[in-house]
């Protein structure tokens, strides 16, 4: 599933969009903010079931995967599939089940009470029940050339990406448990997997870093940063710096994996719902949030796997919950 060009606008697709969404409408059954794997999913769940479903895309409809270029590893594509048009099918599937897609942006959400409020910049709405499936970003080093090679050797997912990098050198930024564990992972694939650590100790557990000593594939660069990315069409060498010795080396490798965590975007739930110390959305039963009608789908609670298969099921297994949810509160008022 290799990162592609950031900036692409491949899902501004309403002028062919088999439903137009009725923008003067604002009361809806369920509202779910985000419209990556899971919110579509949840979409589609929803709508299904019967209920009056509103998406809220954000900026960037489609979430990560509209990044990347080949996704190999998402079920029923047999020679794959690209990102973009993955999340193209989602979102026409979603709509032909009835499902009103909205391309803007909540920017502020009123959970205190049911209707619950979602609001953007141009608009105010109600849902009986709300889906958070905002996703989660990964954390980038912010060197130019991380972007210019995006999908062109620069990855943010071992899982997704590591076979591409058969029998080439990998370099893998970071110290912590996600960055040996991706390592490790890539040692399968990689001839040597490069590890480049700020400091002169790993932050990982010690059985994790029993681990990366252990492996005989694995070489850590300490008290060192990467400084550069160069390449022509692909990635083809990595600089890094020893922030000691200020001594600059080139590493020739295939692969670049950034491994410095991830950051749930829950900014705007803030003070709304319980999150815990890194920002991610704390669950209190399966895919309730502490706020009764609230749920939470995909990367934005999932510090684990954050896989677009495993997004799509957290999307069906909220919209499941919210519906014994909506039931139960009718059975109730009955």
């Amino acid at each position: 599933m290799m990162a592609a060009d950031a900036g692409a606008t491949v899902l501004e697709t309403n002028d062919s969009d088999p439903m137009k969404p009725d923008k003067a409408k604002t009361k809806f059954d369920v509202i779910i903010i985000g419209a990556g794997p899971s919110g579509y999913t949840a979409g589609i769940y929803c709508s299904r079931a019967g209920y009056d479903t509103l998406i809220l895309s954000g900026i960037l409809p489609g979430g990560q995967l509209v990044n990347t270029t080949e996704v190999e590893n998402y079920p029923g594509f047999e020679n794959g599939i690209m990102g973009p048009d993955l999340m193209i099918d989602m979102r026409k599937q979603s709509q032909r089940m009835g499902t009103t897609i909205i391309d803007d942006e909540a920017v502020d959400v009123d959970f205190r009470r049911s209707p619950f409020k979602v609001l953007t910049s141009s608009e105010e709405y109600e849902g009986r029940a709300v889906i958070i499936a905002t996703g989660a970003n990964p954390r980038k080093m912010g060197l130019a050339g991380e972007q210019t090679f995006a999908g062109k050797g620069v990855s943010y997912c071992a899982t997704c990406d590591g076979p591409f990098f058969r029998n080439q050198e990998i370099v893998v930024v970071g110290g912590g448990d996600s960055a040996i564990e991706e390592a490790t992972f890539l040692t399968k694939f990689g001839t040597t997997v490069h590890i480049i650590h700020r400091r002169d100790e790993l932050r990982a557990s010690k059985v994790m870093q029993e681990r990366a000593f252990n492996n005989e594939k694995i070489k850590i660069h300490w008290d060192s940063a990467v400084t550069d990315i160069k390449g022509d069409q692909k990635m083809q060498q990595v600089i890094i710096k020893n922030l000691k010795t200020n001594e600059e080396s080139t590493i020739n490798a295939g692969g670049l994996f950034v491994a410095i965590g991830h950051e749930p975007n829950t900014k705007l739930f803030k003070g709304q719902i319980d999150l815990d110390d890194e920002g991610y959305v704390v669950l209190k039963n399966k895919t309730h949030t502490n706020i009764e009608g609230v749920f939470a789908a995909g990367d934005v609670h999932d510090r684990s796997y954050r896989q677009a298969i495993t997004a799509a099921g957290y999307g069906c297994m909220a919209a499941i919950d919210v519906d014994k949810y909506l039931t139960e509160s009718a059975d109730k008022k009955e």
